[in-house]
């Protein structure tokens, strides 16, 4: 089997085991999959849950597409990548709770190679997964960021800090000089010490990812909530899609290469409110959002067992 095809049978049943576990916890709803093919060449299949017991909306996505050449906005960045054809091909998946009190979570983890006659592969592996509360708990920070510590553990000491601080980086709203969320790991561009090294660690972080969220889900999935919480997500998740569509590299990749739409789009959660100038009351559980727990700060800190 080659690497290529190794890289793609694992994406393909991590996107199988994270439905599954999804839907056992929701209860209620299944996940709906829909095929797709990309006129430029590949395809993927998409899979959904909507309207569950707990997630409101959940979608996993598997995506294989290729090409002959890299899109100019790629190039400009990495001009070693033109003339090149390319694949890449990723599992990524945004969940979208009812309960306020459960937070939104985003992970994906990715495979990139170019090539070219007569010269050297280029690719690498990237992904992360990151977390965004509405209601913050220090309970499920310390949670969240350990399980991440934890398996950066065996690919070295300074694994964990350097895609932490690369995910608080990265997630980070430049139009609202604020966090989206409490982070977690992102990382891109990674192809050393050599190819069973990174292939390994992707698979750590998406194998990762339902150990670190779904305890969370399992602890506030049956918190008490009203409306004012609800507005109060819909809201928040306004942040969500302001990233999406400004910021996010996979979002803009996926749209300029001409990628599904529709997959590439069901990251946005289904309900999203805006308001202007909103402010929160002081001493209240939102405020406590915006000043504990969206500045970013090293959550192992409260864990002195690390």
């Amino acid at each position: 089997m080659s690497d290529i095809s190794r890289v793609k049978a694992f994406l393909l049943q991590l996107q199988e085991d994270i439905c599954h576990r999804l839907a056992a916890e929701d209860g209620s709803a299944k996940f709906v999959e829909d095929s797709w093919q990309r006129p430029g060449g590949g395809g993927g299949r998409s899979r959904v849950l909507r309207n569950g017991a707990v997630f409101e909306q959940a979608g996993v996505n598997f995506s294989h597409v290729h090409g002959d050449q890299m899109p100019s906005s790629a190039t400009a960045h990495r001009p070693e990548l033109a003339g090149r054809s390319f694949e890449a091909m990723g599992v990524s998946l945004v969940v979208h709770p009812n309960n306020p009190y459960v937070p939104t979570s985003h992970a994906n983890v990715r495979f990139f190679i170019a090539e070219k006659p007569g010269a050297e592969p280029v690719w690498w592996f990237g992904g992360g997964f990151d977390l965004t509360p509405f209601y913050g708990f220090e309970e499920d920070a310390l949670h969240w960021h350990q399980t991440a510590f934890n398996l950066c553990q065996p690919f070295g000491e300074e694994v964990y800090p350097r895609y932490k601080k690369w995910c608080d980086d990265y997630f980070y709203i430049k139009h609202r000089d604020e966090q989206r969320g409490i982070g977690g790991l992102f990382f891109d561009d990674l192809n050393a010490p050599d190819f069973e090294h990174c292939f390994n660690f992707m698979q750590a972080v998406g194998n990762g990812f339902l150990d670190a969220y779904q305890p969370i889900v399992a602890r506030r999935k049956d918190h008490p909530w009203g409306d004012h919480e609800r507005q109060f997500q819909l809201y928040r998740r306004g942040r969500y899609v302001e990233f999406n569509l400004v910021w996010d590299r996979g979002t803009l990749f996926g749209l300029q290469t001409g990628g599904r739409t529709e997959s590439i789009l069901m990251s946005m959660p289904p309900l999203v409110r805006w308001e202007y100038d909103y402010q929160p009351e002081a001493n209240s559980p939102e405020a406590a959002l915006y000043r504990d727990f969206l500045p970013v700060r090293d959550w192992l800190s409260l864990n002195p067992r690390k």
